[in-house]
C-alpha cells in the first residue's frame, strides 16, 4: 500500500507526525518514506510493506495530510502501475524531462578514448540541437584483456567539454559503487558543468548489492539495462531494487537478448516489449539499437539495420535512444564496427523524428477509435 501525502506536507507538521505515528504503530507493517523534491514542491510517499490486506483504505485515506491511498496488488510495488494509481510517469533532471510522454536521444561514444574525439562528438551534438550524450568511462568486458575504459582519469575532461558544449546529461555506465563517488568528486572539482545518468549494464542487472547502493543515492537518475539472459520479470524486479532503496528516477533499457535466434544480429531485438514495460510500470523506456544489432549491415532499401531497429522501437513508443557514434569508428577502442559516424548524425536525428511522428499519429488514431 502506498500512502501519498498532500504536497508540501513537511516532517515538522502536526499532520505528518500524527499520520506517521498511526502508520508505524500498525502491527506487522514496515514503513518506508520517500520524498520527491521538485522545483516548487515536495511530494511525500509512504510505503507500507507487509500484509496490508486487512488495512482499511478508507481509514488511512482519512488520516491528516493524506491526499490518496493506492492499494498495491502487483509485484512491482513502487515502480508498477496499479489500479487507480495516477502518480506521474516522468521526472526532470538537470533541466531535461524524462517520461513516458517524450523522447530523448543519447548519441555518443561507447568508450571514451581521447579528448579530441570527445570534443568532436560533443561539438557535433550541439550543432544539431542535442543536449544529451553517452560517454563510457568504465567498461566491463567479457575478455579480461580487452580495454576496460580510462575510468576516473578521463572524467575531468569529459565533464569540462560537456559544459563547454552545453551537454546537460551524460549516460555513463558504472560497475562498482565506488564509481559513484569518483563521478561525484570529478563533477565537483570541475564546477558541476553537466549532469550524469548512472547506467547499470546488462551484466550487472542482478548485482543486487550494486543495485542497493545506487538506489540509496538520489542525486543521479539511473538507466537500468535489461539482463541479456534473464526474464523480463526478473529485470523489472531489478529496477524495483533501485526504487525500494529510495531512487525512483529509473529508466528501463532494452538492449536485446543473448540467443542464437538473433543471428545475424548481435542480440535478439526485444523492442516489442516497449509498450509492455509502459503498461506494467511507470518507467520511461530506453532502446539501445547499437548493442542489439552490433553491425553496420544495410538492407536492400538502403537503410542500415540499426536505423530500422531504432524506428521499430520509436514507433512502439520508446522514450530514450542510447546509440553509438564515433568520429573515427576505425579507431574506436570499443564496438567501432557498430558505431555510426558524425556525418550520419543529422540523418539519424531526422529519421528518428519521422518515426516519432508516426507514433504520434498512431496515438491520435487510437484515441479517435476508442473515443
Amino acid at each position: 500500500m502506498i500512502v501519498i501525502l498532500q504536497p508540501d506536507t513537511t516532517r515538522e507538521s502536526d499532520a505528518y507526525r500524527q499520520t506517521l505515528a498511526f502508520l508505524t504503530a500498525l502491527p506487522g507493517i514496515q514503513v518506508r518514506i520517500h520524498e520527491e523534491h521538485g522545483a516548487q514542491q515536495v511530494l511525500t510517499e509512504i510505503y507500507l510493506v507487509g500484509d496490508t490486506s486487512p488495512l482499511s483504505q478508507e481509514e488511512i485515506s482519512s488520516l491528516p495530510g493524506v491526499e490518496r491511498v493506492v492499494r498495491v496488488s502487483q509485484e512491482y510495488r513502487i515502480l508498477g502501475r496499479h489500479k487507480d494509481d495516477n502518480r506521474p510517469t516522468a521526472f526532470t533532471y538537470n533541466g531535461v524531462h524524462f517520461g513516458q510522454d517524450n523522447l530523448n536521444i543519447f548519441a555518443g561514444l561507447c568508450a571514451v578514448d581521447n579528448p579530441e574525439h570527445v570534443e568532436m562528438m560533443m561539438k557535433a551534438l550541439q550543432e544539431h540541437g542535442q543536449t544529451c550524450t553517452r560517454m563510457g568511462a568504465y567498461k566491463p568486458r567479457t575478455n579480461p584483456y580487452s580495454f576496460q575504459g580510462h575510468g576516473k582519469n578521463c572524467l575531468p575532461y569529459v565533464f569540462e567539454l560537456a559544459g563547454k558544449y552545453d551537454i546537460k546529461v551524460i549516460a555513463m555506465e558504472i560497475t562498482h559503487e565506488d564509481h559513484v563517488d569518483e563521478i561525484r568528486d570529478a563533477l565537483r572539482q570541475t564546477g558541476n558543468p553537466t549532469g550524469i545518468m548512472l547506467q547499470i549494464g546488462t551484466r550487472n542487472t542482478q548485482n543486487f548489492e550494486l543495485l542497493k547502493a545506487v538506489g540509496r543515492q538520489r542525486e543521479f537518475p539511473v538507466l537500468l539495462k535489461r539482463g541479456f539472459g534473464i526474464t523480463l520479470e526478473e529485470s523489472l524486479n531489478a529496477a524495483e531494487y533501485l526504487a525500494s532503496e529510495g531512487n525512483t528516477k529509473v529508466i528501463f533499457g532494452l538492449r536485446g537478448m543473448k540467443t542464437n535466434m538473433g543471428d545475424p544480429h548481435r542480440n535478439f531485438v526485444d523492442f516489442a516489449h516497449v509498450p509492455v514495460i509502459k503498461r506494467l510500470t511507470r518507467m520511461p523506456v530506453c532502446i539501445d539499437p547499437s548493442h542489439s544489432v552490433g553491425t553496420r549491415q544495410q538492407a536492400p532499401d538502403g537503410l542500415l539495420d540499426i536505423m530500422h531497429v531504432t524506428a521499430q522501437g520509436v514507433i512502439a513508443g520508446a522514450n530514450m535512444i542510447l546509440v553509438d557514434f564515433h568520429p573515427v569508428p576505425g579507431k574506436a577502442l570499443v564496438d567501432g564496427p557498430q558505431a555510426l559516424t558524425l556525418d550520419e548524425l543529422a540523418y539519424f536525428i531526422q529519421d528518428v523524428k519521422i518515426a516519432r511522428h508516426a507514433y504520434d499519429e498512431r496515438c491520435l488514431l487510437a484515441e479517435k477509435q476508442h473515443g
